[in-house]
């Protein structure tokens, strides 16, 4: 086995992403340019040659002052799924290997949120796992036949009586879709019981208008931005990673003009048609936690649950600390998931 980082050449990378049956789009290299854009991170993914297969790590590294302080993530949070991708896709026995090989690295941290669909090949990951739940839509079957599963047929009838659909893949509408994002984010914080304040802090913390047209610019056409329009008002919108398979992976509404229309189930329904057509195999609706009805609406859709685990590897125990701060928040401000 041999190991490289730095040295790691795109196109090697992108030769091993197209291998992989499961690959998405934040496993290539485009979306790490994106990480990188923003300063704060470094690429260090690493490559391993096991059994004459090509195995990657995308991976980041926020490096401080201290180099014995630095910490590797695959990928950042609030940048999507990371982990393995490899040739012909990840087996049990590369993430054996792999995480071997990484628990000798140096640092503070290494974190790693692998796609949700290798639950049982990262069974003995290691570390300290995080119970994590995220839904995918197998679209193998053919839309004809997730069509006939679905429970919310008729409402994506009304949405095609009441809305039209815009995609765009420049960024154009990503400053629409933002502000959509800013109503969701306070009625999301209405019916949380969270500080309005501590609601916005948190948003523009792990997301901003600035960051996605970076990854807009990175990933081109794969950056796939719905507006469903209804009297020439935007009712809903979503970002949808598509590639090799499909990754809706941030949603918003403005409730008013998207509740009587349908839009949001609209669109889920067009997004979803447009990945089959494209050939994805899988359609990752991102991750729901424990909001019963978040998870109500995917399943209607035909989605399917995945609890599967965020694996930690810590020096110092900053997950049971944070974890506790978080739970103390909670309690403080009477939070109440929905």
């Amino acid at each position: 086995m041999t190991t490289r980082s730095l040295d790691l050449s795109r196109d090697e990378w992108e030769s091993v992403a197209a291998s992989d049956p499961e690959v998405l789009v934040t496993q290539t290299p485009a979306w790490m340019d994106a990480v990188c854009m923003t300063g704060r991170w470094i690429d260090v993914t690493r490559r391993y040659d096991v059994g004459g297969r090509r195995i990657l790590v995308p991976l980041a590294r926020r490096v401080p002052a201290v180099p014995a302080l630095t910490v590797d993530a695959s990928p950042p949070t609030g940048w999507g799924f990371g982990g393995l991708i490899a040739d012909g896709g990840v087996r049990a026995e590369d993430i054996a290997v792999v995480l071997a090989d990484l628990a000798r690295r140096p640092g503070l941290r290494l974190l790693i949120r692998p796609n949700p669909l290798q639950r049982e090949r990262w069974a003995n990951g290691g570390g300290t796992p995080i119970l994590r739940r995220a839904h995918v839509l197998d679209l193998r079957p053919g839309t004809d036949a997730i069509w006939a599963s679905m429970r919310v047929r008729t409402q994506v009838r009304k949405s095609q009586r009441h809305v039209d659909i815009e995609t765009d893949t420049t960024g154009r509408l990503l400053p629409t879709f933002f502000e959509l994002l800013h109503l969701s984010r306070e009625r999301w914080a209405r019916q949380q019981h969270e500080p309005l304040w501590l609601a916005r802090r948190r948003g523009r913390r792990l997301d901003h208008l600035a960051k996605w047209r970076r990854i807009a610019a990175a990933v081109g056409d794969r950056c796939r931005v719905s507006i469903a329009w209804t009297q020439g008002r935007p009712a809903a919108g979503l970002i949808v990673l598509q590639g090799r398979n499909a990754h809706y992976t941030r949603g918003a509404m403005d409730r008013e003009l998207a509740a009587p229309t349908a839009a949001s189930t609209g669109l889920q329904w067009k997004a979803i048609c447009d990945a089959a057509a494209a050939g994805c195999s899988w359609y990752h609706m991102g991750e729901t936690g424990s909001s019963k009805s978040l998870s109500r609406f995917k399943e209607q859709l035909g989605a399917e649950p995945h609890d599967y685990m965020e694996y930690r590897f810590e020096r110092l125990p900053f997950t049971r600390v944070d974890h506790a701060a978080r739970e103390a928040v909670k309690r403080l401000v009477g939070f109440q998931e929905q």
